[in-house]
């Protein structure tokens, strides 16, 4: 894999937000339709589907907190405005999980609008 990079500006202004979203509407969202579903299939569907999403949180989480640890002096100067944005360079492992980050708040935005119900790509 290429080296990645990312800014600071937008890991704390836009994916952080993003993840903080998307963990939050999983939960909420899942939890609801699996306590009011009646069909045993589609309660179980949906918690295949919610045991996905939490192994994948799970992952982004990890590494996340370690590209958060590796930076932290110019995270909290970014954060406040001490210091313009800078970029941060990504291991294999974080921009994975970056990427992960950018896709499951696409795909939470696809369930929100009932489009996405038919499994998790």
């Amino acid at each position: 894999m290429s080296q990645a990079s990312l800014s600071s500006r937008e890991l704390l202004d836009d994916l952080v937000p993003k993840l903080k979203s998307t963990e939050t509407f999983l939960h909420d969202t899942l939890t609801v339709r699996i306590n009011c579903c009646l069909d045993p299939r589609e309660k179980l569907r949906l918690q295949n589907l919610r045991t996905e999403f939490q192994l994948e949180l799970t992952m982004i989480r990890m590494n996340l907190e370690h590209l958060l640890r590796r930076y932290s002096d110019r995270l909290v100067a970014a954060a406040d405005a001490e210091e313009g944005d800078t970029m941060l360079a990504l291991d294999d492992h974080e921009a994975v999980a970056i990427e992960s980050i950018r896709r499951l708040y696409t795909r939470s935005r696809e369930l929100q609008t009932h489009s996405g119900w038919n499994g998790y790509d």
